[in-house]
């Protein structure tokens, strides 16, 4: 009897502690801990081979695209779908389907920009459209859709409807945003931009990390009180 006291709780810590350690090294706890704790940097202040976080709003340049669950109009998107498993008593969420996808824009500080370089980037978006499918709740068209495209449905044996859930998050124009990453000075024809940005700040990974991007409201936040951020009017 005097063990089953010692054992359960024993039990319940060791449960504890990887639920902890699996929330506290979540690639969006990495991002977020790594962008709360950058330095950060106006991007006027900016000297070529800095490495600091800008914050700015998102600007469109040419071409937008339209995010594929809620056909929203933006800069960047990021798709998260889930599937629930069983196994035995037990059930988790797998993730199906993970994307993220930029187009090209800048953020803007007052007169200046930054532009993003998008090989490398790892994001954490405000997953502000959410979806589920199910048992009785058959997927829109829309979902379906975009399940079709990457291999996948969501029904499975029997036609019966899988568990399933949806995530979406996006970068709108206008939208407060934070970055970090290696900047460089650079014409914006070098960056395929327009002639109208003339020099741009070009934000690229390092040969250690990737560029870090996220719109979460703790991440934009800085110790810079003099920061005045504009839209273009």
């Amino acid at each position: 009897m005097e063990s089953q006291f010692i054992v359960i709780p024993a039990i319940i810590l060791v449960i504890g502690g990887i639920i902890f350690i699996s929330l506290y090294f979540s690639k969006k706890a990495v991002i977020k801990r790594k962008l709360k704790k950058a330095v950060g940097k106006k991007i006027s202040d900016f000297i070529s081979g800095d490495i600091a976080k800008v914050v700015g709003t998102v600007e469109y340049v040419g071409e937008t695209l339209i995010s594929p669950l809620s056909g929203r109009r933006c800069a960047y998107y990021y798709v998260l779908v889930e599937q629930q498993v069983s196994s035995g008593k037990s059930s988790h969420w797998e993730n199906v389907i993970e994307e993220e996808v930029a187009g090209t824009f800048v953020i803007r500080d007052g007169r200046h920009c930054a532009h993003i370089n998008s090989k490398n980037v790892k994001s954490v978006l405000v997953e502000d459209r959410q979806y589920s499918s199910g048992y009785g709740n058959d997927a829109t068209a829309e979902l379906e859709r975009y399940l079709n495209a990457h291999g996948q449905k969501s029904e499975g044996t029997f036609g019966w409807n899988k568990n399933m859930r949806y995530k979406e998050g996006v970068l709108e124009e206008g939208e407060l945003i934070a970055a970090m990453g290696r900047g460089e000075w650079k014409t914006a024809e070098q960056e395929n931009l327009p002639d109208i940005y003339d020099r741009v700040l070009s934000i690229t990974s390092t040969e250690t990390e990737p560029v870090y991007l996220s719109d979460d409201p703790e991440t934009v936040k800085t110790t810079y009180s003099d920061m005045n951020l504009q839209t273009n009017a």
